[in-house]
């Protein structure tokens, strides 16, 4: 896996026998000393009478213990505690690391309370011995979370700090110094503070998300790695807290050679969600160890954690290899379907399922009317491009109940189908609706002779999801596997599996909701997924594509690849959308900015990939099956 946390999270705790870190401990900072393992690490005291504040506060001290491994510490004990006037309320959240033969320890020093921004300084403790230490006031501006690189670049000593990060939008910053007492100089940090956003490094993706450094520099042979705090929509009240990392230039860390574009870990784990503060994760150390990398990070403002992440595949994304692998070739006549003059697809073509048979594509797809009803329309190309036959007429129809329509020019019908071929019938999964209830999976089933004779002589369709819940985007694996048929769909913003030893439904057996693919905050799949065409059976995996919608609201599309035995191991899933939309016919139509794929098709060792552009026409693309499996070894999760 790429990261994966500790099974065994939280490493430290609170500890109620400790009045000191009592309330909380966390975002720590480790460092190698001597033959052990060393973490600091922010404490908060319980809450008690503190200098002149009438109220009962708590207080944070840094703490510090000690490991052979990096992951069971003990001895745990206070290490630095408020002394001066300009870190009286407070000594939080700790970065060390080692710089000749002294260890440099960055904090966050409080000089009021309650804190305004102007009294959120950086402090530094110096130590060689980590018995006793010299103390500096670094910043006299609005600052927090500053580290040292652990050895001078060009002659120069190098630091990376957040600047405003009380008073956004804040940045992360760049200084060098001449010195190891410039570090602490008031005139110099006066000179460079008037100029720091030119020693910022460019990552914020918008305006209203909020970056803080997170881990100190660690030095690997492709670059420096930092990891950091990337908090989306920072100003509203559904803040995403993310961790993210960057890739500097070992010569020149100014230069930036590769970043994260989405998270790399979210809060997901009980001891994340629920604490101090809720959904809350931090970065604050990290720490080499071969080709694996020891991430430190605070939950929920409350206990100490560990993930471990694999070095090699963090930098295929720094690099983006996956997306330099995968080539999606749109067809240059797109679109191949296009609504016409007959009624019943006047509006809209889009959404098309799609099947290789007897040398041709077989294309069913969803046809619009200008009454908003859908049916189900038919083409086939033999090149895989090209029509070369459409029928006149829709090869489905609304029959049942449960797709007609109750409110008049109100959407209706059978929509975005999928087909299948399991033995000698072909099983078409698709949404139906009646305008008023929620949609939900209806299946229906044709002999393979009939369907390739264009005798459309359909089983009676039949609900497969339960009533009163929103179920959409089904499909099957198309074959048994461990005895079980596995049928996907989707439940509100999850894809979901369904284990049934036989397809004869009865109108009263309804899906099961196994959750096996989540939406992953911060990602271009941050709101919802679902799924694309039916499963893609390769030697290495079962290939799924999947839509992914995010807080932008442009539908993308992703991969996973699936264990073959046994489907609910995902192996890995693309980090990066591999196809979004980019024409105009997918930028504009009766939904914007979507591409929505139902299907996927084989061809040799190309896959033919065939969408809805924008809820109006449908296209083709297409990707040679190696590259697409060449990324996904990249994704491993």
């Amino acid at each position: 896996m790429f990261i994966k946390r500790f099974e065994h999270n939280p490493i430290l705790w609170p500890d109620k026998n400790h009045s000191w870190e009592a309330e909380a401990v966390f975002n720590p900072s480790p460092t190698k000393f001597k033959n052990k393992i060393l973490i600091l690490y922010r404490a908060l005291s319980a809450p008690h009478y503190h200098e002149s504040v009438k109220l009962n506060i708590s207080i944070s001290d840094i703490g510090i213990a000690e490991s052979k491994d990096g992951i069971i510490f003990s001895n745990r004990r206070k290490f630095i505690m408020p002394e001066y006037e300009w870190e009286k309320f407070g000594c939080e959240d700790p970065r060390v690391n080692k710089f000749g033969n002294n260890y440099y320890i960055f904090y966050t020093a409080l000089s009021n309370f309650p804190p305004r921004p102007d009294d959120i300084k950086i402090g530094l403790a110096t130590t060689s011995d980590f018995k006793k230490f010299s103390k500096y006031q670094v910043t006299n501006f609005n600052s927090k979370a500053m580290a040292l690189f652990p050895e001078k670049i060009n002659g120069k000593i190098w630091a990376i700090l957040t600047v405003n990060t009380d008073k956004p939008p804040s940045s992360i910053c760049l200084a060098e110094f001449n010195s190891e007492k410039e570090i602490y100089s008031k005139d110099y940090w006066d000179s460079w503070y008037k100029n720091h956003y030119n020693f910022a490094l460019d990552i914020r993706r918008t305006s209203g998300d909020h970056i803080e450094v997170g881990s100190a520099p660690i030095k690997t042979q492709y670059g420096w790695i930092v990891f950091y705090s990337h908090i989306q929509n920072y100003f509203s009240n559904s803040k995403i807290f993310g961790i993210e990392a960057i890739l500097l230039d070992l010569k020149n860390p100014k230069k930036i050679l590769g970043k994260t574009d989405f998270p790399i870990l979210w809060p997901e784990e009980y001891y994340e969600k629920y604490g101090i503060t809720f959904n809350t994760i931090f970065p604050s150390g990290a720490m080499l160890h071969k080709d694996k990398i020891y991430l430190y990070y605070g939950a929920a403002d409350t206990n100490c954690a560990v993930a471990f992440v694999d070095l090699k595949i963090l930098i295929n994304k720094f690099l983006k290899k996956e997306i330099n692998f995968v080539k999606f070739s749109r067809y240059k006549n797109n679109p191949i379907l296009t609504p016409n003059e007959n009624n019943w697809e006047s509006k809209a073509v889009f959404n098309p399922g799609a099947i290789y048979l007897k040398g041709k594509v077989h294309i069913v797809y969803r046809a619009m009317s200008k009454d908003n009803t859908s049916t189900i329309g038919y083409a086939t190309s033999s090149d895989g491009y090209n029509i070369d036959f459409k029928s006149k007429k829709p090869i489905y129809e609304p029959r049942e109940s449960f797709e007609q329509k109750l409110i008049p020019e109100a959407n209706s019908g059978a929509e975005d189908p999928r087909i299948v071929k399991i033995g000698d019938k072909i099983y078409m999964f698709y949404t139906a609706y009646d305008s008023k209830n929620p949609p939900r999976v209806a299946l229906t089933s044709i002999k393979v002779k009939d369907f390739l004779a264009q005798n459309w002589n359909w089983s009676r369709s039949v609900l497969i999801s339960p009533p009163g819940i929103d179920d959409k985007d089904a499909a099957i694996f198309p074959e048994k596997i461990k005895g079980h048929y596995i049928i996907i769909h989707r439940v509100g913003k999850d894809i979901d599996l369904s284990f049934h030893k036989n397809l004869n439904f009865d109108g009263k057996t309804w899906l099961e909701e196994y959750r096996w693919l989540k939406p992953r905050p911060g990602s271009w799949d941050s709101e919802k997924v679902g799924l694309a065409g039916p499963p893609l059976k390769t030697k290495q995996g079962w290939i799924v594509f999947y839509h992914g919608f995010s807080f932008d609201k442009i539908y993308r599309v992703g991969a996973v690849l699936a264990d073959l035995k046994d489907p609910t191991k995902i192996i890995s899933r693309t980090d990066y959308p591999l196809f979004e939309p980019e024409e105009l016919y997918e930028k504009q139509g009766e939904v914007s900015n979507v591409v929505f794929p139902c299907s996927n098709v084989l061809i040799k060792d190309t896959i033919f990939f065939y969408y809805g552009g924008a809820d109006k026409v449908i296209g083709v693309a297409t990707v040679k099956l190696k590259d697409l499996l060449d990324a996904l070894k990249i994704c491993k999760i």
